[in-house]
């Protein structure tokens, strides 16, 4: 398991060390010096680097055509890159990579709850499987506004209580109602067939 102190002292300050340390045993790696690389659900196998220079070159060399993930936390190393000189050496320092890493899936964790409406068991878990693909609900999170901020992300420990205060209007309703969405949509649109006129027949 990393080191608590490390976690401590490099981890984004929203996030419990014992948050950080079930997120980077789930979705992260051990290795600081481990490059991860993807093309669709493919893995490419690629030769482990041995020195930070050899993991930058590694990840210099794939990041343009693949999925690349970086480091303890498996960091997205394309994110925010415009060409590929841009990468450079923090990518896989152990301090860097924890900061870097926890503060993208803290805003990811918060998009999650979000939606949820409440806090859950199911909303950490997806928060991980998001961090895996990128995506959650179909939208890619990585990208996306943050909406709650800098503030805190609820302990994997609070997540379990329901929220019973929250006014029930507030909380996300993820089936389709009159109005929305699901009208352009013939599968799932509500039936609407006028039957008055039916009583009027001799």
């Amino acid at each position: 398991m990393l080191d608590a102190a490390l976690i401590q002292q490099c981890a984004d300050p929203s996030l419990e060390t014992s948050l950080v340390q079930h997120f980077i045993a789930r979705a992260g790696s051990s290795d600081p010096l481990a490059v991860t690389v993807r093309s669709g659900n493919r893995v490419i196998l690629v030769e482990k680097p041995a020195t930070p220079d050899e993991a930058v070159e590694l990840i210099r060399r794939n990041v343009a055509r693949n999925i690349v993930r970086v480091g303890i936390t498996q960091y997205p190393a394309g994110l925010g890159i415009v060409e590929a000189a841009q990468i450079e050496t923090d990518l896989v320092d152990s301090c860097a990579n924890i900061r870097m890493g926890t503060a993208l899936f803290a805003k990811v964790d918060r998009i999650v709850l979000k939606w949820y409406g409440a806090p859950a068991n199911e909303a950490f878990e997806d928060a991980i499987i998001a961090w895996q693909t990128g995506y959650f609900e179909g939208n890619a999170v990585f990208g996306a506004a943050d909406p709650g901020g800098n503030g805190p992300v609820v302990p994997v420990q609070e997540q379990t209580a329901a929220a019973l205060e929250e006014d029930e209007n507030e909380r996300p309703q993820h089936e389709a109602r009159p109005g929305t969405e699901a009208e352009d949509d013939p599968n799932r649109a509500a039936l609407r067939v006028d039957l008055s006129a039916i009583g009027g027949i001799k």
